[in-house]
């Protein structure tokens, strides 16, 4: 037997995806009597709908559904699936009412035919600032991480420093636009709810859903055989299972919602834009005797959301007097959600911003100033770190990429008009692991099945499990066989948080181990297990994943435009699983933070409310013209106190840190410092 986990395995699933065989929520066959739904945006950006009825003319409907005539639902802890029960707007684009036809076609016709009455409409208070009357402190911020931490007197020692940066760092909005529009078809038989749903958290949805209609949770199931990507946007029961089920069970019928791309700007979340206040202070040689982050962001009037946007920054360097803060305000606006590394991405552009300025200030090459402010321990806990590369990373990046060919004073690279420079920044996600179940079987033939209600959104699960759970029985990956993505298999936790391989590949591997410890594998031999208590009993330690990021940059001296020639990341991310799905993983979250950079922003309407630009002609994203040159490494790196793969989370910390090296390399080639994202070139050309 050949080892599985260290190959580039294919994917499981690949030739079924180029095929067309796999198939995703909207594409599952019909059903007899199957209807489809199509939903109604509130055209108004606060208010009360008074009315809703349906015009005379066009094709026969089923159901126009509204809150006077909608069922009444338990109450999930979401309230942005409180869908359609009360006359309340609290932002534009809101779902007010959803109509069923026999076609899709005729749904999407008779929805134009639907008439809204409003009353109390206003004009939106959806204007993020650090003064807002609305601003507060969270109990918490998302993943639980503390709202405010202070060591020290970080003010104290700022008035004392002899180095200080003082700057504000802003994001904008982002929308997370995944390939494959949410979508959900749902079906009600003897009271059991089944639905297929693009989400990236089976169990969850499962969850929701039962919670919402009353049932137990063995009443729901939820099938996600293939999810077309999600970052984040399907990591929790979105609107739209819940809208599909409740109309299935008002018609009788199977129902099947798709929602069209510009619902993905409004209703499913997005990530929130950051206003960062970052100061930092540090002695003659550059040691950080202070360390000051306020965040502040958005969330809705309806349900609370807080990135933890200073969270990174309480890891990352070492000083003795710390403070990281984050503040809300509630806005007429949709409730934020996850977005790819939420948190991490925007505040570490603010803080390895900073850090650039601080090294050009003391002037100290920036590599070498963050080597000198490297901790020996957690900074946040006192605890050690599990491991922890970023000296490593920092290095090895640097030869790799040809540091040495930057030159530190901006705008002296020149080649005919363009400008180059080159930037870097340091990347950090935590290493997050939830209790998971599983089970395995032997089957007649003498494969193993192996089963967790896992979901692979397009990160390669189904592969990177499969080789796992042959490592762990000792057998070649052909010999297993891995499902997911159905609620009805073991309980598991979604994926998110980079923590779907070390959740779902702990449970795997004890099942296994346990399937392998009953002695040879004859057919009709099973074997379950659970995670929980082997997952609270690790050790109090740092877990965290580690990288540097480098950019070169060209700057239109003529039109301000910037390109981005080559990026380079580095990682230390503990034991790879399959070489060719880390490294695509690693780029793609590096493509987001170019995104994040140059290109991505919702335009706020301040008059009518929701996002102007809600679309892909308006919102920008990457085209494979805008990343020419870009790969990923990792170093090599044993981390015992891990999950017993030994791997540390890859899907997000590539969005971390490349925002903020490509901003560095703006500076550097030009010597404008752009402290607001996106990178735009009116931000650029009126400084040149």
């Amino acid at each position: 037997m050949t080892a599985s986990i260290g190959r580039s395995i294919q994917r499981t699933e690949s030739v079924d995806k180029v095929t067309g065989r796999a198939r995703y929520a909207a594409e599952q066959p019909p059903i007899a009597g199957q209807v489809y739904a199509w939903y109604v945006p509130a055209t108004v950006p606060v208010g009360t709908v008074e009315n809703v009825e349906l015009a005379d003319g066009g094709p026969a409907v089923h159901a126009l559904l509204w809150h006077g005539n909608a069922e009444k639902l338990g109450e999930v802890e979401d309230a942005e699936l409180h869908v359609l029960q009360s006359d309340s707007v609290a932002y534009r684009g809101q779902i007010v009412a959803v109509v069923l036809a026999d076609t899709l076609q005729d749904a999407r016709a008779a929805s134009a035919r639907v008439q809204v009455r409003y009353a109390d409409v206003r004009s939106p208070d959806n204007t993020l600032s650090a003064d807002h009357s609305s601003l507060y402190a969270p109990e918490s911020v998302n993943a639980g991480f503390p709202t405010d931490v202070t060591v020290g007197d970080p003010d104290a020692a700022l008035t004392t420093a002899e180095h200080v940066v003082d700057n504000w760092y802003s994001t904008a909005p982002m929308h997370n636009s995944p390939m494959e529009p949410h979508a959900t078809t749902a079906q009600w038989s003897d009271g059991v709810l089944t639905v297929w749903d693009s989400t990236q958290a089976p169990s969850g949805v499962q969850g929701d859903l039962a919670t919402a209609f009353g049932l137990e949770p063995a009443n729901v199931r939820v099938i996600a055989e293939n999810v077309g990507g999600g970052f984040g946007a399907k990591g929790s029961t979105r609107p739209n299972a819940v809208l599909a089920a409740m109309a299935a069970r008002a018609t009788g019928k199977t129902v099947k919602l798709v929602l069209p791309r510009q619902a993905l700007f409004d209703v499913v979340g997005y990530r929130t834009p950051t206003l960062n206040h970052v100061r930092l202070g540090a002695d003659s040689s550059g040691r950080l005797q202070a360390i000051a982050h306020d965040s502040f962001q958005q969330t809705s009037t309806i349900f609370e959301f807080c990135e933890q946007t200073s969270e990174s920054t309480r890891h990352i360097y070492a000083s003795p007097n710390r403070a990281t803060t984050h503040r809300l305000a509630s806005l007429d606006v949709g409730t934020p959600r996850w977005m790819r590394a939420p948190g991490e991405a925007p505040g570490m552009f603010a803080v390895e911003t900073a850090i650039d300025e601080l090294a050009t200030a003391t002037g100290i090459d920036p590599i070498e100033l963050r080597i000198r402010n490297e901790p020996d321990v957690d900074p946040a806990s006192g605890n050690p770190f599990s491991s922890r590369s970023v000296v490593q990373c920092l290095r090895e990046g640097a030869e790799k990429f040809g540091w040495d060919r930057r030159d530190s004073t901006p705008g002296r690279r020149r080649e005919g008009n363009v400008l180059l420079g080159m930037g870097v920044a340091t990347a950090s996600y935590p290493v997050l692991i939830s209790p998971s179940t599983a089970a395995a079987r032997v089957e007649q033939d003498g494969t193993i099945t192996v089963s967790v209600a896992a979901s692979d959104i397009g990160t390669g699960a189904r592969t990177v499990l499969r080789q796992i759970a042959a490592d762990a029985l000792e057998v070649d990956a052909d010999a297993v066989t891995l499902q997911l993505g159905d609620s009805a298999l073991p309980k598991a936790p979604g994926a998110g948080g980079s923590s779907g391989t070390s959740s779902w590949g702990w449970a795997v591997t004890k099942v296994c181990n346990a399937l392998r410890d009953q002695g040879p594998l004859q057919p009709g031999n099973s074997a379950e297990a659970d995670t929980t208590d082997d997952v609270e009993a690790q050790k109090e330690l740092a877990r965290m994943a580690f990288g540097a990021q480098f950019a070169e940059v060209a700057v239109d001296v003529d039109t301000g435009e910037v390109r981005v020639r080559r990026m380079l990341g580095v990682f230390g991310i503990g034991k790879v699983m399959n070489p060719r799905l880390a490294r695509s993983q690693l780029i793609g979250g590096m493509t987001f933070g170019l995104g994040m950079a140059l290109m991505e922003s919702g335009v706020v309407d301040h008059e009518f409310g929701g996002f102007a630009n809600h679309d892909l002609a308006e919102y920008h994203i990457p085209a494979c013209a805008d990343v020419t040159d870009l790969e990923a490494v990792w170093i090599e790196e044993v981390d015992t106190e891990l999950a017993p793969m030994g791997g540390k989370g890859i899907g997000e910390i590539g969005a971390v840190g490349s925002s903020a090296a490509i901003g560095n390399a703006v500076y550097n080639a030009t010597g404008v410092r752009v402290r607001d994202l996106p990178i735009t070139l009116d931000k650029v050309l009126p400084h040149l």
